[in-house]
């Protein structure tokens, strides 16, 4: 076991004995980022590329995309390659965005304003997405994936602002490649450019409340159903939200074992949450104790080490919620990274239901819903 595991096995021994258990052995997947447009192909990273923005470095930036009809052919193929105990396959929750920057409305403003729009109007502007959103549709008919919020777009709108003022020339190629990648430029030291409800000053944290309103409504209107789960691109919305989000309809909120939440200004508190916690708003905070991003480090055998983590989920009676991204499985920018990332996955489905026939594959939702039943 190398230093990397020998941390991450301490660290999830720590936090599995907390919160809500189960005897049942049930197993989720967590993936982010679905519906992002993040690179938008093959083409536009090479022009990127010579143009002088660093496309390589960030597995991001180098090989996500926005989700094609291959990718989820391919990805139910996989999903549905294992039955559990019920004669269910394994499911996604694929935390998902409902709208993407309108690149042309932003161009056509002389890069000088914002403007998104729906997934749907996204799928088809895009050669071959046209009938994306039917097969998304479908993977939730099958139970094989299952969308839930992930913030209406993956960006951060006051950093997208400044750096337009500014003509940032990254930002611009970007757009110009119908692309949101490979931004180096960073106008504000405490919010990513990828982070939507990352601020400078809390006061900026009431424009987030329209975001949040308008995310979940266009997340009904693009995936047909109200979503109850939400999980924020890279870092957490401010605590003072999970009222909005409640009354919005949000039961289940994702957060970190010892979460580190921006106050403004730089200034950070940290509070301690742990599986099922129930905040005054009676939702439930979600936590993710597994890991599997192949990507992250190519050398580890993420087969087994996922398979090291349910275990120990197990052993404190947790369900194994196995965090991942959508670059794992993207095959849009190069297929060769799909292919791979689906052929470990199956690997890893096979051993899971050989290890654990007794295992049951849940979405995020049922989980919440069986910790709020058994009380």
């Amino acid at each position: 076991m190398n230093l990397f595991e020998l941390k991450r096995t301490l660290n999830l021994t720590i936090k599995n004995q907390f919160g809500w258990k189960t005897k049942r052995k049930i197993v989720v997947f967590s993936v982010d980022d679905y519906g992002n447009v993040r690179m938008g192909s093959k083409e536009a990273r090479r022009q990127m590329q010579l143009e002088g923005l660093d496309t390589e470095s960030n597995r991001f930036d180098k090989l996500d995309a926005l989700e094609d009809a291959e990718d989820l052919e391919q990805l139910y193929d996989s999903l549905s390659s294992v039955k559990d105990k019920n004669g269910k396959s394994a499911i996604f929750t694929t935390f998902s965005l409902p709208a993407n920057p309108n690149f042309e409305k932003i161009i056509a403003s002389n890069y000088s304003e914002y403007f998104f729009e729906t997934l749907s109007e996204t799928h088809q502007k895009i050669k071959g997405y046209e009938n994306v959103l039917e097969l998304i549709h479908e993977g939730v008919e099958k139970k094989l994936i299952f969308p839930e919020f992930h913030g209406r777009e993956h960006l951060n709108i006051k950093t997208f602002l400044e750096l337009l003022r500014k003509k940032d020339k990254e930002i611009l190629c970007a757009i110009d490649n119908k692309s949101y990648a490979s931004i180096s430029s960073k106008p504000f030291p405490n919010i990513s450019y990828a982070s939507a409800f990352g601020f400078e000053s809390f006061s900026e944290v009431e424009n987030h409340k329209k975001i949040l309103v308008d995310g979940l409504n266009l997340f009904e209107e693009v995936y047909g159903y109200r979503a109850r789960h939400f999980t924020a691109p890279e870092t957490h919305a401010h605590g003072s939200l999970e009222e909005l989000l409640q009354k919005e309809g949000i039961d289940f909120i994702d957060t970190d074992f010892i979460k580190r939440e921006h106050q403004g200004e730089g200034t950070y508190k940290k509070s301690f949450n742990y599986l099922g916690k129930k905040n005054k708003f009676k939702q439930r905070y979600i936590l993710r104790n597994c890991v599997y991003e192949p990507l992250l480090m190519p050398n580890l055998n993420w087969e087994d080490y996922c398979m090291k983590q349910i275990e120990i989920a197990f052993k404190f009676n947790k369900p194994a919620n196995i965090s991942s991204h959508r670059v794992n499985f993207s095959g849009h920018i190069e297929s060769s990274n799909r292919d791979k990332g689906l052929k470990g996955l199956r690997g890893l489905l096979k051993k899971i239901v050989e290890k654990w026939p007794e295992v049951e594959f849940m979405t995020t939702r049922e989980v919440g819903d069986l910790m709020n039943q058994q009380k």
